[in-house]
């Protein structure tokens, strides 16, 4: 495997310290200071703080929308396509935690032309999850009044998996979406309970 570029290295501590830290609060010297080269240096590989914002949440942009192009454009079933997406999101924030913090936390700092262009990729990110939920009501195979409150929840947990999943924990990635779906898809109640109670 070929050795990370002094660019790509640059990033790498950029997103930690964005993550830790935040934008605002972490400064061209520290990231510097923590690659082990001069600030000046630093500069030899971008032109300013922000640039390495707009990379960083770029980057994890096209990630995400790259996992649910593929999922979406495929001739699976609504419910399984819903299971994947959901995969392949956590899959993504589980490979990228210090990426994917500054994605979700840091991006509106952006200047009002890069913010527009990374708005534009969400708003495309979320329609393809309302195709996938509106596959499911129009075949019957999901019971969905409000697709949105649907795609919202969803998201907003699996977002939150930032803060509490550990590469060395039990469950993978896979098996926390398929976790998740299953709650999603059988609720919490007892059924079979429930049928008995009826009879």
């Amino acid at each position: 495997m070929a050795r990370p570029s002094q660019r790509e290295q640059i990033l790498v501590e950029a997103s930690r310290l964005f993550s830790k830290k935040g934008y605002h609060a972490t400064t061209i010297r520290e990231i510097a200071q923590n690659r082990g080269i001069l600030s000046g240096s630093l500069y030899a590989h971008i032109s300013s703080k922000e640039d390495l914002l707009f990379e960083i949440v770029d980057d994890g942009a096209d990630a995400f929308l790259s996992a649910i192009t593929a999922v979406s454009q495929s001739d699976r079933s609504p419910i399984e396509k819903l299971r994947m997406a959901l995969c392949a999101h956590i899959q993504v924030i589980a490979q990228r935690m210090d990426a994917t913090t500054v994605f979700f936390h840091e991006w509106e700092a952006l200047s009002e032309e890069r913010r527009h262009l990374i708005q534009t990729k969400r708003d495309e990110y979320e329609a393809h999850w309302n195709a996938i939920l509106q596959e499911g009501i129009d075949d019957g195979s999901m019971c969905i009044t409000d697709p949105k409150f649907v795609r919202l929840m969803l998201l907003s947990v699996a977002n939150w998996l930032y803060h509490w999943y550990r590469p060395s924990g039990p469950l993978s990635p896979d098996e926390i979406a398929e976790r998740f779906i299953q709650i999603l898809v059988n609720g919490i109640e007892d059924t079979a309970k429930e049928r008995d109670h009826r009879a």
